[in-house]
């Protein structure tokens, strides 16, 4: 579930899992769901530990996540918690499977469409990090490696491998990072021209 205040300057993410699609599409499960994002977006607990510590209907949000896997049937686990700040803040949902938060710099006249937009980007490509400054330096190695695997089976010359490899990692950034993405509505442009755009 990821959910916004009406100011559009906060936003709260949280991911609850189930065993089943059954469950997972049940009112009272949504309804609850729906609840601890609530509480998280007017707390803004500092992690996920923080949030399972909060009051809920007279209980911890964790105690109540307990209990409720005893009301339902079935396992329920409270597994993730993310939270933003932002001068606009615009959220996504996805089938009730897949939520996005995004923030912008400014709240600008069609802000609430580029956060959308953005959001949507973010569930339907799954990039890794922001950019290529957020990809951890041991994804990065390991991309280069598969890379220099890949053009030594092609038989390129070693001499020239780091030089292809790094070619091939600016490639990884495009098609991995948020902002250097594709823009899944306008192809020719990157999500950071279409942000910028505006």
């Amino acid at each position: 579930i990821a959910i916004t205040n009406e100011a559009k300057n906060k936003g709260a993410l949280i991911v609850l899992n189930c065993e089943t699609d059954f469950v997972a599409k049940n009112e009272d499960f949504i309804k609850f769901a729906y609840a601890i994002a609530n509480v998280a977006l007017e707390n803004m607990p500092a992690d996920l530990d923080a949030l399972k510590a909060l009051p809920m209907e007279g209980k911890t949000i964790g105690e109540e996540v307990t209990n409720q896997t005893g009301v339902i049937g079935e396992k329920i686990e409270l597994s993730a918690f993310e939270k933003i700040s932002a001068p606009y803040v615009g959220s996504y949902i996805h089938s009730g499977k897949i939520a996005t938060i995004v923030g912008l710099s400014a709240k600008v006249e069609g802000a609430d469409e580029v956060a959308k937009d953005v959001a949507m980007q973010a569930a339907a490509m799954n990039p890794i990090a922001l950019n290529e400054h957020g990809v951890d330096q041991s994804i990065i190695d390991k991309e280069i490696e598969i890379a220099k695997d890949q053009l030594r089976q092609e038989g390129k010359p070693e001499a020239m491998l780091d030089k292809i490899a790094q070619g091939k990692i600016k490639r990884f950034f495009k098609d991995n990072t948020l902002v250097n993405q594709d823009f899944i509505k306008d192809s020719k442009i990157s999500v950071a021209s279409y942000v910028k755009s505006l």
